[in-house]
């Protein structure tokens, strides 16, 4: 597993400057004053003024801030010394209060004191963890008695699929349901920029189709508030989807056939005192 995590934070390493000056990411709007929040979690999470948000997973730190723009006291984590240190420079640059924590997941109660009200994920995160039992139980670790996690992802269904630029039709080659050896890639580029070319290429994910969310959260004594299943993506999985109103991603074939993103909110259920 060591092996596996080395090689997926070497990777990550290298993508944060590709990523930081991406057009996909687009930091130079954010330092311009906008969010990069997406309506989806805007809406579901709803009012965050006041309350402590932890970002798990958070890259280099875009979303986190965006929180902290939208009222919420943030910090962030990731496994990455190069995101952290980005992170904490778009903080600094922008004049936004945030802090951020390096820590792979896993490790990452033996480096962070406190509980939130919030604890957040988002967009590709999960597919790099080999196990969710582990990672609901430090989401209801971090979580303080009537917090609130909420993340919102790819779907595994969307897993499954070959994705590409020259992809002409859905054809399922990955499995949907957790593994225990991970998948391995080896692709140059990045979803952010497909023209780069990186020395670290390899990669590797597990699958996590949301039934296995919902009850690794449920075991680790959270209450499942709401999964919705969604027909569009904020990514161009395949060149037949086209942006519509909603700004969303949606198929131009199969349209609404297969999910392609997913939202789940759960709470710790609060303390009760015996009178």
């Amino acid at each position: 597993m060591d092996e596996y995590f080395a090689a997926n934070r070497r990777h990550w390493d290298e993508l944060v400057p590709i990523h930081a000056g991406s057009s996909y990411y687009d930091a130079a709007s954010f330092k311009a004053g906008q969010s990069k929040l997406k309506p989806v979690e805007r809406e579901e999470l709803g009012d965050v003024r006041g309350k402590t948000l932890l970002h798990l997973q958070c890259h280099f730190g875009l979303d986190t801030l965006s929180w902290a723009r939208e009222g919420a006291i943030v910090t962030g984590a990731d496994f990455s010394p190069k995101a952290i240190e980005a992170a904490r420079a778009l903080a600094a640059e922008t004049a936004t209060d945030a802090r951020f924590v390096l820590s792979d997941l896993y490790s990452l109660p033996d480096r962070l004191d406190g509980q939130f009200d919030i604890v957040f994920t988002s967009y590709g995160a999960l597919c790099w963890l080999p196990d969710l039992g582990r990672w609901a139980q430090v989401i209801a670790h971090f979580l303080k008695p009537g917090g609130v996690f909420y993340a919102v992802e790819f779907h595994a269904m969307a897993g499954t699929l070959e994705w590409g630029d020259q992809v002409q039709d859905l054809d399922v080659r990955y499995p949907y349901f957790p593994i225990t050896e991970p998948l391995r890639f080896d692709d140059d580029g990045s979803y952010a920029d497909r023209q780069a070319r990186l020395e670290n290429r390899v990669t590797y994910s597990w699958p996590h189709p949301p039934g296995e969310v919902v009850t690794t959260l449920a075991e680790a004594g959270l209450r499942i508030e709401f999964l919705h299943e969604f027909p569009f993506s904020i990514e161009r999985f395949f060149p037949f989807m086209e942006e519509r109103a909603d700004g969303m991603l949606h198929l131009t074939k199969y349209d609404g056939s297969i999910p392609l993103m997913y939202s789940v909110k759960a709470t710790k259920p609060p303390i009760v005192r015996s009178s």
